[in-house]
C-alpha cells in the first residue's frame, strides 16, 4: 500500500488532533464504502480489509474511517482498523495514532486495558496526547484517584498542559457536583496562563449556577464576550437567563434572552424552543407568539416536540384555551398521532387539580378513535390519587395496564400511584377486585410485597386462610417484615 503525503485537515477528539484527509478520492471511495456499510452489531471490518491490502488507497482514507467509525460509535469497528493499520505497518503510528487506539480500547475492552496499553507505549510515545487520552478514559470511568494521580504527574513531567487538560479535571469534580473544586481548577488554570474555552467557560458557569451565585456567573460570562476569538452560543445565553429568571432578576434575563436571538441561526428550532420555553417562564405570551410565528417562518417543517414546547408553555400559563387551539392545529398536521402530545394538556390540568377536566378530554379523544398510551391513562390516574379519588384512579390504571400489552411493554406505572391504589384496595376492596387488580399489575412489573400485602389484607378483612399466600410470597423471596406481622394480627382480633 502506497504511502502518500495528503493534504490534511484535523479534527479534535478529548484533546487529541487526529489526522484524516479533507476528501475522498473516487478511485478510495470503494473501501470507505464497503466498510461503512457493514453496520450491523459484532460484523468484522477485517475481511474488507485484508482484501484491499496491497493495493493503492491513502492512508487518510483509511484514517477517516476510523472517525466515522467512531463518530457512529461503532468503536468495535474503529479499533480494528486502528489496530491493523498498526500491525501491518501499513504507516508509522504517531502518538496521536496511539492516542485514537488507547480511547477506542477503553471503550471496547475496559480502562484496565487502554491502561497497559499505554504502558507497553515507548516514552517517545508518551506524549500529551497519549497521557490526555489516558486522563480522559480516567475520568469518562469517574476514577476520581486514578485522575487525580494522573493528572498530578502530567504536572511533575512538566507536561504542556492545554484548556482540554484542564476541562478533564473540571468535569471530573463536575460529575460528582463539587463545584467549589470546579472553581479552583479553573483558578490554577488561569494562574498558569492557560487560556480557557467554550467547554471551560461553560463548566464555570454552571458551577457558579449551581451554587446560586449569579454574581459570580455573570462576571465569567463578561469575560468570555471579552475574548475576541470566544462565540458565546445561544445556549450560554439561554442558562444565564434561566438563573436570572430563578434569582427574580427578570430585567437581566430579558437582556440574555436577547442576545441569545440574536446568536440563533435561522433554522435552529431547538434554540426557538428554549427561548419559548424561558419567556414562559416570565409570563410573556407576547414574545412566545413572535418567536413562535419566526419559527414558522423560518424553520418550515414542524415536528413534535415544537408543539410539545409551545402547548406546554401555554399550560405553564394556565390558558389551556391557547394550548386546546395548537392541539387542534398540531392534529390536521399529523397523520401519526403521538400521544406525548395531548399529554402535554393532561399534565398541565393534573398539576392544577383540573383532574375531572384530564378525564373528560382523554375520554374525548378515545371516543374520536384515537387510542392512547399507558402513561396518557397513568398521568390522570396520578391526578386522582392526589385528590384521593381512588375508584377513578383504579379505573385509570387498569385501562392503562390493559394497553400495556403489546407494543407498550416499556412503560412502567408511577410506583406513587401504585403505592396508593393497592394501599386503599387492601383496606377496603373485596378480595375479588384486589386479585382482578393484581392480576393486571404483575404483568408489568413482578409481584413485590406491596401486592402481596393488598391480597393478604383483603383476605384477614374477610376472614379468609392466608397462608397459600404466606407460602407464594416466601418463594418469591419476599420475608415477612414488621408490616406483615401487623397485618396478620388483624386476623387475631
Amino acid at each position: 500500500m502506497n504511502r502518500l503525503k495528503l493534504n490534511v485537515k484535523c479534527y479534535q477528539v478529548y484533546g487529541i488532533r487526529s489526522l484524516c484527509s479533507g476528501r475522498i478520492a473516487n478511485n478510495n471511495y470503494d473501501l470507505y464504502s464497503s466498510i461503512m456499510q457493514l453496520n450491523q452489531p459484532g460484523t468484522s471490518v477485517l475481511p474488507k480489509l485484508e482484501k484491499w491490502s496491497g493495493k493503492q488507497v491513502k492512508i487518510g482514507v483509511l484514517f477517516n474511517v476510523v472517525r466515522d467509525l467512531r463518530l457512529r460509535k461503532r468503536y468495535s469497528q474503529a479499533l480494528e482498523v486502528s489496530e491493523w493499520i498498526r500491525k501491518t505497518g501499513v504507516c508509522k503510528f504517531t502518538p496521536v495514532n496511539h492516542a485514537v487506539e488507547l480511547d477506542l480500547i477503553s471503550m471496547v475492552h475496559g480502562v484496565d486495558s487502554a491502561e497497559s496499553y499505554f504502558n507497553n507505549l515507548t516514552d517517545q510515545e508518551k506524549t500529551i496526547q497519549t497521557y490526555g487520552a489516558l486522563l480522559h478514559c480516567y475520568v469518562r470511568e469517574g476514577l476520581t484517584d486514578k485522575s487525580l494521580s494522573h493528572f498530578k504527574k502530567m504536572k511533575e513531567m512538566g507536561l504542556p498542559l492545554s484548556s482540554i487538560t484542564y476541562n478533564n479535571i473540571m468535569a471530573l469534580y463536575k460529575n460528582t457536583n463539587q463545584y467549589d473544586k470546579v472553581l479552583e481548577v479553573w483558578a490554577e488554570m488561569k494562574e498558569n496562563g492557560v487560556l480557557p474555552d467554550r467547554i471551560g467557560y461553560s463548566m464555570c458557569i454552571t458551577s457558579y449556577l449551581e451554587r446560586s451565585d449569579v454574581d459570580g456567573m455573570e462576571k465569567v460570562l463578561q469575560e468570555m464576550e471579552q475574548q475576541a476569538e470566544m462565540v458565546v452560543g445561544w445556549n450560554t445565553y439561554t442558562m444565564v437567563a434561566n438563573s436570572q429568571i430563578k434569582a427574580g432578576n427578570n430585567e437581566k434575563a430579558l437582556i440574555y434572552l436577547k442576545k441569545a436571538e440574536e446568536k440563533l441561526e435561522k433554522k435552529d428550532a431547538l434554540g426557538y424552543n428554549n427561548l419559548i420555553t424561558l419567556y414562559a417562564s416570565l409570563g410573556n405570551k407576547s414574545e412566545m407568539l413572535r418567536l413562535w410565528n419566526l419559527k414558522k417562518e423560518l424553520c418550515k417543517k414542524f415536528i413534535n416536540v415544537d408543539y410539545i414546547t409551545m402547548m406546554g408553555s401555554w399550560v405553564k400559563l394556565g390558558d389551556f384555551e391557547e394550548a386546546d387551539k395548537l392541539l387542534k392545529e398540531w392534529e390536521t398536521s399529523t397523520v401519526d398521532y403521538d400521544f406525548r402530545v395531548p399529554n402535554t394538556i393532561l399534565i398541565g390540568y393534573c398539576k392544577r387539580g383540573l383532574v375531572d377536566k384530564a378525564w373528560e378530554m382523554l375520554d374525548h379523544l378515545v371516543k374520536k378513535g384515537r387510542t392512547p398510551i399507558p402513561n396518557s391513562w397513568g398521568i390522570v390516574a396520578l391526578g386522582y390519587v392526589n385528590k384521593n379519588e381512588m375508584e377513578k384512579a383504579l379505573e385509570c390504571m387498569q385501562s392503562a395496564m390493559k394497553l400495556r400489552v403489546g407494543k407498550h411493554t416499556a412503560w412502567k406505572p408511577s410506583p406513587v400511584t401504585i403505592t396508593a391504589v393497592l394501599s386503599w384496595l387492601g383496606d377496603t376492596c373485596r378480595v375479588e377486585e384486589v386479585e382482578n387488580f393484581v392480576g393486571l399489575l404483575k404483568n408489568v412489573i413482578p409481584m413485590d410485597r406491596k401486592m402481596y400485602h393488598a391480597l393478604i389484607k383483603a383476605n384477614v378483612r374477610e376472614g379468609k386462610e392466608v397462608d397459600e399466600l404466606l407460602e407464594s410470597m416466601k418463594s418469591d423471596k419476599i420475608e415477612e417484615d414488621e408490616e406483615t406481622k401487623k397485618i396478620l394480627k388483624l386476623k387475631i382480633s
